[in-house]
């Protein structure tokens, strides 16, 4: 998914209230991840994109976080050509924010594997985390077949896409997975965090509330709808929805720090 980035100056006192809205969203998200054991960016703290489970529920520095890279790790280390502990190796090391690290494992992956759907999907999102955008896509380009496209493809290619600035185009392509596979959790956490990065609040908070109630929704789903509600006003129901993966004073410092935030932003 897109990073939440500066824009240029606003010509307006709406577009300024926006600017500042979104930085409203980088600066609470990374408080979040830092209460969890920490991103090493905004990017990745502010929008927490999908790959394949590794770690199940585990946020970044946990004990879970951390077993889950141990035990692919062993995997790995058994069978380092294997497309399976390839693919799990990279995405524990993801969740943790390990992110150099899945993209070595993913970069020799795409390599033993070159037309493996799943291993190249992963490659690029973890590309793109980093920037190397046009990289990403050329990764994913090329393992796609147009006539059956791979829904995980899709959605890698809508968050690259989303990272460029290109939300329409980003949310054609969710929209095309979503036929594919209805109503999966991660498509629609990223669809919501598409229209977020456009301060499209209601449309965000939607597919946010219909991913946190699909089976295989995760805590960077919850924390997500957390922010939206906060962002919306819904202070009391963020943080209820917060406390789900943080502690009650975690979760109300998040919440406080939100609220100076969007009073500043109004100011």
């Amino acid at each position: 998914m897109a990073p939440l980035c500066p824009h240029p100056a606003p010509a307006s006192p709406r577009l300024r209230r926006n600017a500042r809205i979104r930085s409203a969203c980088v600066v609470l998200a990374v408080v979040a991840a830092t209460a969890l054991g920490g991103c090493s960016s905004s990017r990745q703290a502010a929008v927490a994109t999908h790959a394949a489970p590794a770690s199940g529920d585990a946020m970044p520095g946990t004990s879970e976080a951390r077993s889950a890279v141990a035990r692919w790790a062993a995997s790995y280390d058994q069978n380092p050509q294997d497309a399976d502990a390839i693919l799990g190796y990279a995405n524990a090391l993801t969740l943790n924010a390990q992110t150099a690290q899945s993209m070595a494992v993913l970069r020799k992956g795409v390599l033993q594997h070159p037309d493996n759907q799943p291993i190249a999907s992963a490659y690029g999102k973890v590309l793109a985390m980093n920037g190397q955008f046009e990289e990403a896509l050329n990764v994913i380009k090329r393992v796609q077949n147009p006539a059956q496209p791979d829904w995980r493809l899709l959605s890698a290619e809508a968050a690259v896409l989303d990272q460029m600035g290109n939300h329409e185009r980003a949310r054609s392509l969710y929209h095309q997975a979503l036929q594919i596979v209805p109503d999966d959790p991660s498509i629609l956490n990223n669809l919501a965090l598409s229209h977020l990065l456009s301060n499209e609040l209601p449309e965000a908070e939607y597919n946010l509330r219909r991913a946190v109630a699909l089976q295989g929704s995760d805590a960077r789903v919850r924390q997500n709808l957390a922010l939206v509600l906060g962002l919306r006003g819904k202070f009391q129901e963020a943080e209820q929805v917060a406390t789900m993966d943080l502690s009650g004073e975690e979760a109300r410092a998040n919440i406080a720090y939100l609220r100076e935030m969007l009073g500043s932003a109004r100011g």
